[in-house]
């Protein structure tokens, strides 16, 4: 399993209030989730008319996927009628088989002799020690 995540840096020049900048940003927003579904939330220059910072997420069980539609999404952002893409940055992170290779959070807890469960028939319980 991989997951793609691409961060947009949008100049937004003709923007003079946050109306403006919302126009823009939701519009990019709607035409991604619609074309690539993929998940988009604006992370950052939240009160900043001219700028605007979107993450884009996608989950595959191929990275070439991940990439080709991060790179989808980059190119749609580029096109902006009313805003400039200042930047961009792709990470493809790698999680194991199925998700099996990572190591931390619910895995610790699951593996720890102190807070070992089992489940069965679809009830969580826990064992005694």
């Amino acid at each position: 399993m991989f997951v793609g995540v691409l961060r947009l840096h949008l100049a937004i020049v003709d923007a003079r209030s946050l109306k403006d900048k919302r126009r823009v940003v939701r519009s990019l927003k709607d035409r991604l989730t619609s074309k690539l579904r993929v998940s988009v939330a604006e992370v950052g220059e939240l009160d900043n008319p001219k700028y605007a910072w979107l993450g884009v997420a996608v989950v595959s069980n191929e990275a070439a996927h991940c990439d080709s539609v991060l790179a989808e999404a980059a190119s749609m952002a580029s096109m902006l009628p009313d805003a400039v893409l200042a930047d961009r940055a792709t990470e493809i992170v790698p999680f194991g088989r199925g998700g099996s290779g990572v190591r931390g959070g619910i895995e610790d807890a699951l593996d720890s002799k102190s807070s070992r469960h089992d489940l069965i028939d679809g009830d969580l319980e826990l064992e005694d020690e």
